[in-house]
């Protein structure tokens, strides 16, 4: 009798058990298709803060630097000559041909629309017609402010419908950016002379400095405005595509893609939002970001957090475009491939396909044969591998961080005489055009 009480004990317990499980469980609704689901609205909303989120950066770029005036100008309310289309294009601002109207595209191509006239410039942004820009009007339609997005530096446009002006191509390196020139143009300067201790025209030398397709995101933190050989500081704009499976970002491996996107977001586009590294406390490496207490920015309302999973999702999305079919020496790449894998050790670190080390991938500047003023501003003194693949698309500017290698070939005989290869001239020409095709 006790033996037969304690089975039915058990299978009782037990019973209650898979009840309790069973309550527990999800419902019956297909989870594969709620991934899905989810997946899709991560990638909408992903890329709609990539190209139009300005995490209320407009307080910063529009209300304290007043740079709509400039580009506005004082005929339309601004202050200045304003900037015309054509200036616009010639610092490297794109023009998304999508936004356009028919109507607007038809005057265009017929040479109806004054490309010299700011009030155009204004009409453009207006539309949300301006790659990376957005404008903030009034209820008369004067422009009050404007601010910045993720596109402005890490998109572009296939010029289908003129030079500059065409179908966006997210996550493309726009090498014609030049960004220190578009903030010199600024009325108010007295954020940065503030923050850096300097006069308007250090400031201004300083953004002059930079040239096209480059930019300097430490030096609101360690206040280096030029390397100790007097050239310029800042770094080349990389590519915001085939990160997917890549570790860390940036040319010195600050933290990752996520990581960069809080960072940028709230320290350098000036969006109100969170970024926290306690890394910026360190006085002797980061003596501006320390006292400016930028490695613990806290905005309010806090408008980047919630939106850097999208953000994240979006950009692990956007695959490295394939190189034209035509751009390349199809035979010379299958050779090139063999010496990428071989004699030229490329592969070593970066490994296909992801064309980087899968795991930590940084190497000391040691490693790499060159010099660490760069590596030395991150916290990590060391260079990232970077991924190769699209490697075509960002030619212009030149390779490294800093644009020090002006051609592919270049940076194969830097790497022939630093690993000591011995590539024969065929061989390197066939490793050039291999990596013109990856």
């Amino acid at each position: 009798m006790k033996r037969s009480m304690l089975v039915f004990a058990v299978l009782g317990a037990t019973g209650l058990s898979w009840a309790v499980i069973a309550s527990a469980a999800p419902p019956a609704k297909n989870f594969d298709a709620e991934i899905a689901g989810h997946a899709k609205t991560m990638l909408d909303e992903g890329k709609k803060t990539f190209r139009y989120d300005t995490f209320g950066d407009e307080a910063f770029w529009g209300d304290a630097l007043q740079l709509h005036k400039a580009i506005a100008g004082a005929k339309n309310g601004g202050v200045g000559p304003g900037v015309s289309p054509k200036t616009a294009l010639s610092v490297g601002l794109k023009v998304d041909a999508d936004a356009l109207p028919a109507a607007l595209k038809k005057q265009l191509a017929a040479g109806k629309v004054n490309l010299d006239d700011p009030a155009t410039t204004i009409a453009l942004l207006k539309l949300n017609a301006v790659v990376g820009v957005t404008a903030f009007a009034n209820p008369d339609g004067s422009v009050k402010s404007m601010g910045l997005q993720c596109a402005l530096c890490h998109s572009t446009v296939d010029d289908s419908f003129a030079p500059g002006i065409g179908k966006r191509l997210d996550g493309w390196a726009n090498r014609d950016l030049n960004v220190g020139a578009i903030m010199s143009l600024a009325p108010n300067l007295k954020p940065f002379t503030d923050l850096l201790g300097v006069d308007v025209a250090t400031v201004k030398k300083v953004l002059a400095s930079w040239g096209p397709g480059r930019f300097d995101a430490e030096l609101d933190k360690d206040g280096k405005a030029l390397r100790p050989d007097g050239k310029q500081a800042g770094t080349l704009i990389p590519p915001a595509f085939g990160l997917a499976g890549v570790n860390l970002h940036t040319w010195t491996g600050f933290g990752s893609v996520t990581y960069w996107n809080a960072y940028v977001g709230a320290t350098e586009m000036h969006g109100s939002g969170t970024f926290f590294d306690a890394r910026f406390n360190d006085k002797g490496q980061y003596p501006v970001a320390a006292k400016s207490g930028s490695g613990n920015t806290r905005g309010t309302p806090d408008k980047l957090t919630s939106k850097l999973a999208a953000l994240h999702f979006y950009q692990l999305s956007i695959p490295a475009p394939k190189a034209p079919v035509e751009s390349y020496d199809h035979s010379a790449y299958e050779r090139g491939k063999a010496i990428f894998a071989g004699p030229g050790k490329c592969a070593t670190c970066h490994v296909p396909p992801l064309f980087t080390e899968p795991g930590h991938n940084l190497h000391a500047p040691s490693e790499v044969g060159v010099d660490s003023f760069q590596a030395d501003r991150s916290p990590t003194h060391m260079y990232r591998t970077a991924p190769l693949a699209g490697l075509w698309t960002h030619q212009k500017g030149g390779f490294y961080h800093d644009g020090r290698f002006a051609t592919l070939l270049d940076v194969v005989n830097h790497y022939d005489t630093h690993l000591r290869l011995n590539l024969s001239d065929k061989d390197k020409k066939d490793l050039v055009e291999y990596l013109k095709g990856i």
